[in-house]
């Protein structure tokens, strides 16, 4: 399984990814959208995206819109961000996110999307 994870701060990439890699789960990292989006274009598929809203050049919203404006519906697009409003999380959803996870979190609520999304054995 392959784990892209989009977000302009270093240390919340970090984080993911070592959660992630926990799970046995290869991950790419990109700074913003734009360089997400990239990324998903030059190599192999994605299984899941974890995405930031707030991001320079490209936000997650954004990227999100043209994941899925490409057909790219068999990649899971979580979005992790500080926006907690029902404005923003009803959006996103409406947009094509499968999840949404609200910063901060832990280990356990990271792992309770993934098991939403279905990916909980992994």
């Amino acid at each position: 399984m392959r784990a892209l994870i989009v977000d302009d701060s270093r240390f919340v990439r970090t984080v993911l990814r070592d959660l992630l890699e926990e799970r046995g789960i290869e991950c790419v990292e990109a700074a913003d959208g734009q360089a997400g989006l990239d990324s998903v274009h030059e190599g192999e598929p994605f299984d899941l995206a974890l995405v930031d809203w707030n991001m320079p050049v490209m936000d997650g919203f954004e990227l999100l819109q043209h994941l899925r404006a490409e057909g790219r519906r068999e990649m899971k697009v979580m979005m992790v961000t500080t926006e907690a409003e029902t404005d923003f999380i009803t959006r996103a959803l409406d947009a094509g996110a499968d999840e949404y996870l609200m910063k901060p979190f832990d280990g356990e609520a990271l792992a309770d999307k993934l098991a939403m999304l279905g990916l909980a054995e992994v």
